[in-house]
């Protein structure tokens, strides 16, 4: 007689610690790279840690019409959040609320009415020609001559030179620029605002005086200010760009296409952000490549004409006009010829940095003002309090399942339990690591997300428990009772999740600020969930069906099948091949 056929469910199921050794591996590798982030609590929101939460509603330039609207928005968003970060704030939040309001949650330390000023003000955008450019960070006397930096060839449009955000690998040309380092230098610029070639630059890119006449005080200091300044500091680059009016020669810092800081000595401004009418981000027909088109207003043609016709007659790094945004160069191309009406400017852009320069050139003529609707400052204090009482919440939330469990599951309770233990170390790592990752920060609702994640963790359990019982009270052992349970409790508790998670989404979707805080938690947790229950309780729940004081159902197992009302099992006789069926009628005719 042939032997009969395992099912494949049978062996899939016969090496549940494989499961749990894969889980418990992820966590200890999850906990080891939290330690080596050097980040061991979550990141906490303003309601908890304290600060400063300032409201700023957009309004309509005179004259203009819808201005209001998602894209101006997003780029005040990311001018607001630039200028935030420049003060040195590594945690502040900046965001849209509504159709015409932008939060600004700041964290404490910071110097609140410093924010606010930055905050409520208009960028400044001014477009100034660059006098000398120099490595921004002390660097080895090089042994050799500098050679070119293979920054893109400048054409008859303005060219990136590398500069705007470009990826981290410009094409290199046979016509070299010059690099960080060894630059043109000149001391000034001449009554007419022209660049003044008459200076070079040393070896080591700071700059060196000419035979020309001797500087004036001025002059000296702002050479000294130049040789001395760090930009690699971010200190050093907020302190560089404070109190520079636009008529003044300037001092300032910007990164390369490769990361690198570099420090720039410009002249006045010749062009401001108004005199530009729009810019957006295209792709250059004949090459192929993204590159940035700007249009200037019928003033701005004028003023733009005039310096890079000054411009395209200088040697590199003179040909240059540098793009600044609130004191930093975010972008210096280079010109080749004089420019009116509208330039393009052209580099190693991907679509992402030819729309991000695209956006900085367009916030200069943004029309838009901001006005300060509210400023909410909460303390540590505060912050600590709601704190303490979300987790007095969660703790007696917790206490109360843990109850429930132990009094109506009793050995069970102990397999939920060290789920919920294997749930809470995942969230809190997670949440640890999402901090510094993408930003995430804990704030209250996102602790109530928490909160109400117990109870749905708890839910899977007690779906999965129940199948078993009902399998008992069939009259089967314990074992096929938690293969037989396991697919009819898997799709419940799908069900479920999917139904929690479609919730979390919609409502972090269709809300702002902190709700989405809960939303987003809630959001996590559910995942969580599913990831324990069939990497965790499903597997130990199998390994411990296994074991006497389960399998012979103990009173304190939670599964004693008298307890339970278990049927008794079903037992038929067997009858010999051949025999007939019904009964036998014994007697001789």
């Amino acid at each position: 007689m042939a032997a009969p056929k395992k099912g494949r469910s049978h062996g899939a199921q016969s090496r549940p610690g494989r499961t749990l050794a894969f889980i418990l591996i992820a966590m200890v590798a999850l906990t080891g790279g939290m330690f080596l982030s050097g980040h061991t609590t979550p990141r906490l929101g303003i309601d908890l840690a304290g600060g400063t939460s300032i409201t700023l509603k957009a309004k309509s330039e005179p004259g203009q019409k819808n201005a209001v609207n998602q894209t101006n928005m997003n780029t005040a968003v990311s001018i607001i959040e630039r200028r935030v970060n420049g003060l040195g704030v590594t945690e502040s939040e900046v965001q849209t609320q509504g159709s015409d309001n932008i939060i600004v949650n700041i964290p404490k330390g910071t110097n609140e009415a410093q924010a606010r000023e930055q905050v409520g003000t208009t960028a400044q955008l001014y477009f100034r020609p660059v006098l000398t450019v120099a490595a921004g960070a002390p660097t080895p006397e090089p042994s050799a001559s500098p050679s070119g930096s293979g920054k893109n060839k400048a054409t008859d449009k303005a060219t990136d030179g590398g500069k705007g955000k470009a990826s981290s690998t410009p094409t290199p040309t046979p016509t070299a620029s010059a690099t960080s380092q060894g630059r043109a230098v000149t001391d000034g610029l001449k009554a007419d605002s022209s660049p003044s070639p008459s200076a070079s630059a040393s070896a080591s890119g700071k700059p060196t005086p000419s035979a020309s006449p001797t500087p004036d005080a001025a002059t000296a200091a702002l050479q000294k200010k130049f040789t001395d300044l760090d930009c690699t500091d971010k200190a050093a680059r907020s302190q560089v760009t404070s109190g520079v009016k636009p008529e003044d020669t300037a001092v300032a810092c910007g990164k390369n296409s490769s990361g690198q800081w570099e420090k720039y000595i410009l002249g006045p401004a010749e062009v401001n952000g108004k005199d530009v009418d729009k810019a957006q981000a295209t792709i250059n027909q004949q090459t192929g490549a993204w590159v940035v088109n700007m249009d200037f207003t019928s003033g701005g043609s004028k003023k733009f004409a005039k310096i890079t016709s000054k411009l395209s007659q200088q040697q590199p790094p003179m040909n240059q006009f540098a793009i600044v945004l609130d004191g930093d160069v975010v972008s210096a191309p280079s010109v080749s010829s004089t420019l009116s009406g509208s330039a393009e400017i052209s580099g190693s852009f991907d679509q992402q940095s030819a729309q991000d320069l695209a956006n900085v050139l367009s916030y200069g003529a943004l029309p838009l003002s901001f006005q300060e609707q509210s400023v909410t400052t909460v303390t540590a204090a505060l912050g600590g309090e709601q704190l303490h009482a979300g987790l007095i919440a969660g703790a007696i939330g917790l206490l109360l399942v843990v109850i429930y469990l132990v009094v109506y599951y009793r050995g069970l309770a102990l397999i939920a339990l060290a789920s919920l233990l294997v749930s809470a170390v995942l969230t809190y790592v997670i949440m640890t690591l999402l901090g510094p990752a993408i930003g995430f920060a804990l704030n209250l609702p996102a602790v109530c997300g928490a909160i109400v994640a117990i109870g749905i963790t708890a839910d899977s359990f007690i779906v999965f428990f129940e199948r078993i019982r009902d399998e008992i009270r069939e009259g089967r052992s314990l074992r096929p009772s938690v293969e037989r349970a396991w697919p009819r409790a898997r799709r419940t508790i799908l069900v479920s999740d999917f139904v929690s998670f479609l919730a979390a989404a919609v409502l972090f979707v269709v809300t702002v600020g902190k709700v989405q805080g809960f939303a987003f938690t809630l959001g996590l947790t559910t995942v969580l969930d599913v990831v324990v229950v069939f990497l965790f309780t499903k597997p130990l729940m199998t390994i411990l069906a296994r074991k006497k004081f389960f399998a012979n159902g103990h009173p304190w197992s939670g599964l004693d099948p008298k307890r339970l009302g278990a049927k008794p099992p079903l037992r038929r006789t067997r009858r010999a091949p051949g025999s007939p069926v019904g009964p036998v009628n014994t007697k001789e005719a």
